[in-house]
């Protein structure tokens, strides 16, 4: 093997080895957009593309699109790359949330818990779905743009606890599920 195709192959790698993490902190926060609160008549589908910037070290920066499905206290949601291949899905119900990822499936308590598992920190889980519908909820830590909300376009950012992170949402308007 020459040495540029050596390098090139442990890029790759490495590559592999830090995507499933990457991909977990956006799925998580677009999952907490639709979270705990029952009834079936609040069901909606939302479909877009997300971006999430973190100021960790060293930063992470992720994007995807989207399709989630469902209401605050069950649902799905979906994230692919811009070529279709699936990057993992997130479902909850009361009781219990699910993370695939590929052939793997890790279960937890509620969205909450896998949220903080995942990325280390409490995520606004409620106020996500709030402002994906362009209504203000107040988060500690957390300030959120609504200005462009009814144009379909959010912006969250955390400014606490460290790091900063900043997620930028463009997405259809809520639609019912028929």
């Amino acid at each position: 093997m020459r040495s540029t195709e050596v390098v090139g192959h442990s890029r790759r790698r490495t590559l592999l080895r830090a995507a499933p993490a990457a991909c977990l902190a956006p799925l998580l926060l677009m999952a907490g957009c639709a979270t705990p609160s029952a009834g079936r008549q609040d069901a909606a589908v939302w479909t877009g593309r997300l971006s999430l910037h973190v100021d960790s070290q060293p930063a992470q920066t992720f994007a995807a699109l989207f399709e989630l499905r469902g209401a605050p206290g069950a649902g799905e949601l979906i994230l692919t790359s811009p070529i279709g291949s699936t990057l993992g899905v997130l479902s909850w119900k009361p009781g219990e949330a699910l993370l695939r990822d590929g052939s793997r499936v890790q279960h937890y308590d509620s969205i909450d818990l896998l949220a903080e598992r995942v990325t280390g920190a409490a995520l606004p889980v409620d106020a996500l779905f709030r402002w994906l519908a362009g209504e203000p909820a107040e988060v500690p830590g957390w300030r959120a743009d609504l200005r462009q909300a009814a144009a379909g376009r959010l912006q969250a950012v955390r400014e606490s606890p460290p790091p900063t992170a900043d997620l930028r949402v463009v997405f259809e308007p809520r639609q019912a599920v028929p």
